[in-house]
Order: structure tokens, then sequence, then C-alpha cells
């Protein structure tokens, strides 16, 4: 069986109504991208929460994925009349066979090697002998360790976590971080997100792993105070938690999500609460940490 998927470059102000007119024709999926994806000149529309982007692709490229059998140009000339479009654009053609789907995703998640000892391990690869494997699969939620930001703060606490100290995961996402935390000799940790779905992730990811690790909304998180504080979120989030994280933190503090170009303003908001060390960074992204002024 193969599915017949349809192309089409239009105007980027047009692209959603086109789409949703591509379904309407009977397309089981589109994609709206950007034409120079993985280009020099892609362009990212995307800031953070608080920073709305000015900027907006010229144009999109939609693609739709039909059954076969399915007339392209009716389909193209139908959808381009719903979404009133002032005139029919051209269109590319092409096949996607059925594949075996899952093991084709297995694929491309190898193993990942955080340190000698700290390995990130999809479920379907075996499990390194003589290591600390954290079993995680790609999921809904952000940390699979891939990203320079979460592997910062692995790198952190593979280097410092000492045995008996207490970890808060703050904006936990998978909750890789606690889960290493856990395994690399913390007494105690406990996951924050303000995400239903990260907290769902968290927690079978932690039955995964076979340890136990309270998640929680922030408004039913325990008051209380923890060795270590680790926050891998964005740098206005980490702006606006400032109080709160140092209130949560006993001894340490380590945050991630943080541009190199924005290093400096959250050494600088932090240093109010904490000794900051200097910046770590990785592909762009930094890691800052510090210790709790007495």
């Amino acid at each position: 069986m193969s599915w017949l998927s349809i192309t089409v470059e239009i105007g980027a102000q047009d692209a959603e109504l086109f789409s949703d007119a591509l379904i309407e024709e009977g397309a089981l999926s589109v994609d709206i991208h950007d034409p120079h994806e993985g280009t020099e000149i892609e362009q990212a529309i995307f800031n953070e929460p608080g920073e709305p982007s000015e900027r907006i692709w010229e144009f999109a490229r939609v693609t739709a994925l039909f059954e076969e059998g399915v007339d392209p140009a009716g389909a193209v000339e139908s959808a381009s009349l719903r979404a009133g479009l002032s005139h029919v654009p051209e269109y590319a053609l092409g096949e996607v066979k059925e594949q075996d789907w899952v093991r084709l995703t297995q694929s491309q998640f190898s193993p990942i090697r955080i340190s000698d000892r700290l390995w990130i391990t999809p479920s379907w690869h075996d499990s390194r002998p003589d290591s600390v494997n954290l079993i995680l699969d790609p999921g809904l939620a952000f940390g699979t360790g891939s990203h320079p930001t979460t592997r910062l703060c692995l790198e952190w606490l593979d280097a410092h976590l000492k045995g008996g100290k207490t970890v808060l995961d703050y904006g936990c996402g998978s909750g890789i971080l606690a889960i290493a935390a856990l395994k690399l000799g913390a007494s105690l940790a406990v996951g924050i997100d303000i995400d239903p779905q990260a907290i769902l992730a968290s927690r079978q990811n932690a039955l995964q792993n076979r340890v136990e690790i309270p998640f929680h909304l922030p408004g039913d998180a325990p008051h209380g105070k923890y060795d270590i504080v680790v926050a891998n979120i964005l740098t206005n989030p980490l702006k606006l938690l400032a109080p709160i994280l140092a209130e949560y933190s006993k001894e340490s503090i380590v945050l991630s999500g943080i541009l190199e170009r924005q290093a400096q303003e959250i050494l600088g908001i932090y240093s109010e609460w904490f000794e900051m060390e200097a910046p770590v960074t990785s592909e762009g992204w930094s890691c800052l940490s510090g210790k709790k002024r007495r």
C-alpha cells in the first residue's frame, strides 16, 4: 500500500486556510513548513514565551497526504476555491510507500553517551552493563537527552551530585533530570511542571526506570527545600521564577535553556541569592550553576 503526496508552495498568509481546505477535500494529513528548511536561509519564526516573533515566512510549503486514486488536480483546484485563493497553484506529486514506521522511528534513536558511566538508552536497546542507564523513549514531553541543554544538566549532575542529596527538577518535561538524579545517588528527587502531559510522561518514564519520584503541577507541589534545584526551561521563565527557585534551594542551583548571549543577564539576576560560576556552553547554549549565599 502507498499514499499520494501533493506539495504546493503558496503565500504563507494563505497556508492555514489552504491546509484546512485540503483536509475537507479528503487529505489524511497536512504539513506546513518553511520551503527553505534545512538550508542556511531557513527562518525560525518562534521566540520564547513573552517574546512574540515579528517575522513570518514569505512563502510556505504545504504537503498533503491522500489515499491512492485521488484526482490531484481536482483536489488542488477545489481546495483553492474553498480557501479563496486568487489562482490555482502549481503542485508536485510524490509517493509515500508503506513501511514499518515503528522500526523506522526506532532506528533513528540510539543510546546517547553522557559520560563514561551515564547513558540514555531507548527501551528497545540493551542496557549497558556497569553503567547508569536512563531508559527513555521519545515522547510527548521535552527531554530525551539529545538537546544540548539537557546534556549540560546531566553532565553537571553526573559530576557534582553526591549521594544522599535531595533534588528538585523544576520544569521536569520528560522527568529525565529527576530520574538521573535518583539513579546517581540522590535520596529524593521531585519534579514540577506546568504541563499535565509532562507530568504524565514523567510518571511513565519513572515507572519504566523502576524509580519512585513524585511529579506535581505547581499548585499541587509540596512546600519545602531541596539541596539542589535544577531548572532546564527558557530564559524568560527563569527570570520570573528566580525568587521561587532561590527559595526552594538549600545549597545549589543549576539553570539551562539559556542561549549564550543571555547568560550574563541570568547570572546577574541569580547572583542576588547565589555565588554563580562561569557559564558552561555547548552548541550555543549555556548552563549556569551556583552555590547558595549564606
